[in-house]
């Protein structure tokens, strides 16, 4: 947000940080008699920030240049807070309830369909989830289904699942694929950068001794990766262990190191290139290197272009029509609440919008930036 106008720095700014002083309780929302605090919004912010693509990124949605990012989600946690005291409200009318068993009997659910716990828990480690906030956004899911449930019937008919899979024929369809098992150690030079400077035995060293020795922690994943790619070439009836116990994609570590069946471009192209080329039951010749780090590859199968009947898929189908009718029913209602809600905005820089008049004010300012950066490129290479 450089170089723009005080008044209009000042402006964003104001909605920008708005709250940064606030205690966590106080209001900055009233929906109807219910309260939205300052905490309420401070949790589920971090919540979205630190879960999305902002933090797949490295970018700091707090930083003043990402203003654009960080109002977007602002945005969205003010419409979901209301959203979800609206609804809680609404279902406490009805009086519809959650108990804990309730709970672990979708934990259950879950856990038959991925095949084991040891898969679930990996599944919520890769993606940065605690197995509390797990449970509680599924404490969340259950009392939607269960409203859906009495605002209509949600049911499927043979003859709706089957126009689903006539129109959409080519979902079930699929290219030549490979199943494949791997280990993964992760190499990124960045993050190694990182450790290397933050430790205190090597604050006194300059830049290309540090550069040294990112090169030598770099070395020593490849040596590892070069000790298990020997270790598995000479015993591949060990994969599954030494993939459970070594593999940094801890998702599929944990089924062994199985990655399913995939066609070519649902991985990186090294990746694919690489299985595409390998017989079943054999392990890649040698290390294939990734954006990822190094991987050791063992195909175990390979499956010719095919498609699925539909009575294979037609349970999958009805079950995603039924939820897409539970959301639609669950949309409906939600408009009809806010329509009828009593909603005071106690805090104005909550207020939509206020934050909406941020975005388009960072949209503009990203675009005059744009624009000052390019004229002064050219400008620059007229010079030459």
């Amino acid at each position: 947000m450089r170089g723009k106008k005080l008044l209009t720095t000042l402006a964003v700014s104001a909605v920008l940080f708005a709250g940064c002083g606030l205690k966590s309780g106080e209001a900055i929302i009233k929906v109807n008699d219910k309260t939205i605090t300052q905490g309420q919004f401070d949790q589920e912010f971090d919540k979205q920030a630190g879960n999305g693509i902002a933090k797949a990124l490295g970018i700091d949605v707090k930083d003043d240049k990402n203003s654009f990012i960080y109002l977007l989600i602002k945005d969205r946690v003010i419409n979901e807070l209301i959203v979800k005291t609206l609804l809680d409200e609404e279902i406490a009318k009805r009086g519809i309830t959650v108990t804990g068993k309730d709970v672990d009997n979708a934990v259950k659910e879950i856990i038959d369909k991925l095949g084991s716990k040891e898969q679930l828990d990996a599944l919520l480690k890769q993606n940065g989830i605690s197995n509390s906030d797990f449970k509680k956004d599924l404490k969340e899911e259950v009392k939607m289904k269960r409203l859906a449930e009495q605002l209509g019937s949600s049911k499927v008919s043979d003859a709706e699942a089957k126009k689903f899979y006539n129109d959409n024929i080519n979902k079930f369809k699929h290219p030549d694929r490979v199943r494949a098992s791997h280990i993964l150690i992760s190499v990124n030079p960045q993050e190694i950068t990182e450790v290397v400077k933050s430790d205190p035995k090597n604050k006194d060293l300059d830049e290309a001794a540090i550069k040294a020795k990112v090169q030598e922690e770099i070395q020593a994943k490849e040596d590892k990766a070069n000790k298990l790619l020997a270790e598995a070439k000479k015993d591949m009836t060990q994969f599954a262990k030494l993939a459970k116990e070594n593999s940094e994609d801890t998702a599929s570590a944990a089924k062994g190191g199985d990655l399913g069946f995939f066609a070519a471009k649902e991985m990186v192209p090294e990746f694919s290139k690489a299985a595409f080329s390998m017989k079943p039951n054999s392990v890649s010749d040698k290390l294939v290197k990734t954006q990822f780090g190094y991987h050791i590859i063992m195909v175990t199968d390979r499956a010719a272009a095919s498609q699925d009947p539909f009575e294979k898929v037609k349970n999958n189908i009805k079950g995603y029509l039924e939820n897409q009718k539970q959301v639609e029913m669950i949309d409906k209602l939600t408009e009809s609440l806010k329509k009828n809600a009593k909603i005071e905005y106690v805090n104005p820089e909550y207020d939509p919008k206020a934050v909406q008049k941020g975005v388009q004010e960072s949209i503009k300012n990203s675009g005059e930036a744009a624009q000052k950066a390019k004229e002064a490129a050219e400008a620059k290479a007229k010079k030459k």
